[in-house]
């Protein structure tokens, strides 16, 4: 494995079982089915994330594939990890935008200068990371603050859940018919249609949205006009960011959550492939940041490495990365076809509720997750208090104006809780010292 990029073994598979390893890879035809899986893997998420904030699909799916090159290079080869729009952004972009939840979002400007700011802050820790390593990290956002941190943002979009839907009838029954289909998809049925539970469930309330009011006489038709208008390829529309110092307080502290994210996949990614990857974190963080700035300067989403593609690996027991480039290209090649960028923006605001119900409620349930898994003591007076203010500011919308400068729920519940988290600690430490100090003899020899 001289040099900078690792030299790749062809391995023939003699069982399905075959365990590829990163520095390893298939026959060139198997490869290209690995990269197409990992694409519909990540299909479901870097599409709908857009959607929900009034993106364009064709160049988030772009910058996806873009991105997830540039990661490939940064480190240099040696991580498999597909980079995807990150729903960690959600929240400050329709903040910051006043986004309504349906169509192209007019006002991305200042998001996108906020999503470029948040780039340049995680490839700065990134590089911090690179030469003093994560500890530091673990220590300033433990278990409690980021499971708190994660939550707040999906219940921060509640009620943007529920707008979005629409008034009638007819939308809000089919919005919540759409959450029992995705619902319906996790818990009847397995493997990859399982893993894909949210495209599954769009696709399916797609249909049946077309039949009921195509065939039914109820509620409105699909548009598809301007899909047959659209070409087949095509350049996709970028946008210009503007930055203002709203669209960068909120949206710049997502960093935090894209540090704790991206920390906890290459750890995953390392456990399952069986390769120590310390050594790369901190070159990732900086790869993904680049990633970021870059898709930000393009009108794309801010990315994240993913979550469905290491399921995908751990499946499969592939970890090739050369799979992660035929990705990258097949996504490429997607950003480059308008007619598929008009047909994502068919799909109905009923449906994309639906779904919004779903994936802001998963955000909020991942926070938990975190506190589960990492076994948070939530006796603990500590924890207590900090998971406790973090989820009120955030969800309230706390917002901390300083001159000109605003600081906003989200941003206010991650820096607030991890300052609230370090006093408490410190102040822990010496109560716990002074107790000890109490209760030793002075007189004992």
């Amino acid at each position: 494995m001289a040099g900078y990029f690792p030299r790749w073994t062809l391995v023939r598979p003699t069982a399905s079982d075959t365990v590829v390893g990163p520095y390893q890879r298939l026959p060139w035809p198997h490869m290209f089915w690995m990269g197409l899986q990992h694409v519909v893997a990540m299909f479901g998420a870097t599409v709908i994330a857009p959607l929900l904030m009034g993106f364009n699909p064709n160049v988030a799916i772009l910058m996806s594939g873009i991105g997830t090159l540039i990661f490939f290079v940064c480190v240099g080869g040696r991580v498999p990890s597909y980079l995807g729009s990150s729903f960690a952004f959600i929240g400050g972009v329709i903040a910051v935008t006043g986004y309504a939840g349906q169509g192209i979002n007019a006002n991305l400007g200042p998001a996108l200068g906020g999503i470029i700011a948040c780039g340049a802050l995680y490839a700065a820790i990134g590089l911090v990371v690179a030469v003093s390593g994560t500890a530091w990290i673990e220590k300033l956002m433990p278990p409690v603050v980021t499971g708190a941190i994660v939550a707040v943002i999906g219940l921060n979009l509640a009620t943007v859940a529920i707008k979005g839907i629409g008034g009638s009838t007819f939308e809000t029954s089919f919005a919540l018919a759409t959450v029992v289909v995705i619902g319906l998809v996790a818990v009847s049925t397995g493997g990859m249609v399982q893993r894909l539970m949210l495209l599954v469930g769009v696709l399916v309330s797609y249909a049946a949205y077309l039949l009921v009011t195509s065939y039914g006489g109820i509620g409105k038709p699909i548009d598809f006009q301007a899909v047959a208008n659209a070409p087949w390829f095509g350049v996709p529309a970028f946008a210009s960011p503007s930055f203002t110092a709203a669209g960068i307080s909120l949206i710049a502290p997502v960093a935090l959550i894209l540090v704790a994210e991206n920390l906890g996949h290459v750890k995953a990614v390392a456990a399952i492939s069986g390769q120590n990857m310390d050594r790369y974190i901190g070159r990732a963080f900086f790869g993904d940041g680049v990633a970021t700035m870059l898709s930000g300067a393009a009108g794309g989403t801010g990315v994240t490495t993913y979550a469905e593609n290491i399921g995908v690996m751990t499946v499969t027991r592939i970890f090739s990365t050369l799979a992660f480039v035929v990705a990258a290209c097949i996504a490429i090649v997607l950003g480059f076809s308008p007619k598929f960028g008009a047909l994502i923006m068919t799909i109905p605001a009923a449906v994309l509720g639906g779904v919004s119900i779903v994936v802001f409620g998963l955000i909020a349930i991942a926070g938990v997750r975190i506190w589960v898994g990492q076994r948070v003591d939530l006796t603990n007076n500590k924890n207590l208090i900090v998971a406790s203010a973090i989820l009120i500011a955030g969800t309230g919308d706390l917002t901390l104006h300083l001159g000109d400068f605003a600081l906003h729920g989200i941003g206010t519940a991650t820096f607030g809780g991890i300052a609230l988290h370090a006093v408490l600690t410190a102040c822990e430490r010496r109560s716990t010292a002074r107790a000890a100090d109490a209760g030793r003899d002075p007189h004992a020899a």
